[in-house]
């Protein structure tokens, strides 16, 4: 309705409604108790009927304006906290866009690796007071590292033996980057953090660094983590296509239903991780251990299983094709192979406590 049209009405109806009590108060008392009310010649007993039956409407007069006064001041106070929640939620998303902008500005300082982190924990700080810029911050975070640490072209500099893998060490900018990464508040649907093509050669992504690494549903195709230390990382479901894991350590990672394919685990070291229906076509698996992993329902028949360590491992259901007699498995019964429900493998025996296994 135009403001005006609906000023005017509410004027018509307070009018019409002063209008309508004066007359109550006036003719009220013959309206409500006329039988019993002379309209001449009135006697003191008529005075005193038409005194209590205007005084009873006084009453309810005064009882209704009341009412109305007190209708009016809710609603004036909702209209005030209203106005004072929103006044609050604009100086909040004030302060956090501010403080986002000065993040983004410390991050892309080049010459200054303490303002970086201070930059890289500020943009934390506003993923967990603004849920809006949640997915906003990991793309961030996401691109600095793909920015800081992409695969180079030519790796001359880390080919040879995968042990050398202690010899590089992650920025701790792009470190700390990807702890926050793996700190990130759990959303429903999941953010999807895009690392595709880093270099994260020895990164290190164990639960030391980052109390067991986030990385669910992570797009980590065609990254670099040779030698990197993914002890007890979550990425199951994520998509690691292509990339190289040669000589990781991924003692007790999640990596079930994660696509592995044309990814390199030459040597890695996978002592009790979950790869449980992982998608492992063109996989290599040379000289890798998997001591007492989980393997259930894997289709292994197009991987590189040469010198393949399954002492102990889970193979409920997989598939591991023909010839494995020729391929060098350790601690496999090859007895029960392709399409077989339950291949079987040699029991390992259980590591000492505190002790960590060889790699």
């Amino acid at each position: 309705m135009n403001p005006s049209l609906k000023r005017a009405a509410s004027v018509t109806a307070l009018t019409l409604a002063v209008v309508g009590y004066a007359l109550l108060l006036w003719r009220g008392p013959w309206w409500i108790d006329g039988d019993h009310l002379r309209t001449q010649d009135l006697q003191p007993a008529d005075g005193v009927v038409i005194t209590g039956v205007r005084t009873a409407l006084v009453a309810l007069g005064a009882g209704g304006l009341g009412a109305a006064g007190l209708y009016y001041t809710h609603q004036t106070l909702r209209q005030t906290r209203k106005r004072d929640t929103e006044q609050a939620e604009a100086m909040a998303e004030g302060q956090i866009n501010d403080r986002y902008v000065e993040a983004v500005k410390l991050l892309a300082h080049e010459d200054s690796l303490t303002q970086r982190l201070g930059g890289i924990y500020a943009l934390e700080r506003n993923m967990h007071d603004s849920r809006r810029d949640h997915p906003t911050v990991i793309a961030i975070l996401s691109a600095f590292v793909r920015g800081a640490a992409a695969v180079p072209p030519d790796d001359a500099e880390f080919t040879g033996d995968p042990g050398l893998w202690v010899r590089h060490r992650l920025r701790q900018d792009v470190q700390a980057a990807l702890d926050v990464i793996a700190r990130r508040p759990a959303l429903t649907p999941p953010v999807r953090p895009n690392l595709c093509a880093v270099d994260l050669r020895a990164a290190r992504l164990d639960g030391v660094c980052l109390t067991t690494a986030d990385l669910v549903d992570a797009d980590l195709t065609g990254a670099d983590l040779t030698g990197a230390d993914l002890t007890g990382a979550d990425l199951s479901g994520a998509d690691l296509s292509g990339a190289d894991l040669s000589g990781a350590w991924l003692h007790g990672a999640n990596l079930a239903g994660a696509d592995l394919s044309g990814t390199s685990m030459d040597g890695a070291a996978l002592h009790g991780a979950r790869l449980d229906h992982a998608v492992v076509n063109g996989t290599s698996f040379a000289d890798t251990r998997l001591h007492g992993a989980s393997l259930v329902g894997v289709d292994l028949s197009n991987a590189d299983l040469l010198r393949t360590d399954f002492t102990g491992a889970d193979l409920t259901g997989a598939v591991l094709g023909e010839g494995l007699a020729d391929l060098g498995l350790v601690g496999l019964d090859p007895g029960r192979s392709s399409g077989a429900p339950a291949a079987r493998a040699v029991p390992a025996a259980p590591p000492a406590p505190g002790v960590r296994p060889i790699r």
